[in-house]
């Protein structure tokens, strides 16, 4: 993988924003960092939280396999637009865009488990050329 798309620069102004985001999340995002991405329990792989991205803030992010993690909640029904935008724009630079609803997570947490680890498998694949 090019070294220079794994690394992209926070968006400082967006900091502060994205450490009350943290101190503040949702039950499901606790449930999505707690149980599965904190401390590289997920296939070892580094994540992190609420993370300032050009002019945007990821729920959960992984540098290393340029994937994105978004837990959309009930809000997300009413700024669809705004997604589908933002979505387009980060895609544009190579980061894989996984989202789950609040709802999925409470009632299937064992699914998407197993539909992340087949993600970042695939992803490999895809980033190392095979």
């Amino acid at each position: 993988m090019n070294d220079k798309l794994s690394f992209i620069e926070y968006n400082r102004s967006l900091k502060d924003y994205a450490r009350e985001n943290r101190k503040n999340p949702t039950k499901q995002e606790w449930i999505i960092w707690e149980l599965l991405l904190k401390n590289k329990q997920f296939l070892w792989y580094k994540f992190t939280r609420q993370k300032p991205i050009w002019a945007f803030i990821l729920d959960f992010y992984c540098a290393e396999l340029l994937l994105w993690i978004e837990i959309d909640g009930w809000y997300h029904n009413e700024t669809k637009s705004y997604d589908t935008d933002r979505d387009s724009e980060i895609y544009s630079k190579w980061i894989l865009i996984v989202r789950f609803t609040n709802e999925e997570i409470d009632s299937d947490l064992p699914w998407i488990i197993d539909y992340l680890k087949s993600t970042v498998w695939e992803r490999l694949k895809k980033l190392h050329g095979q």
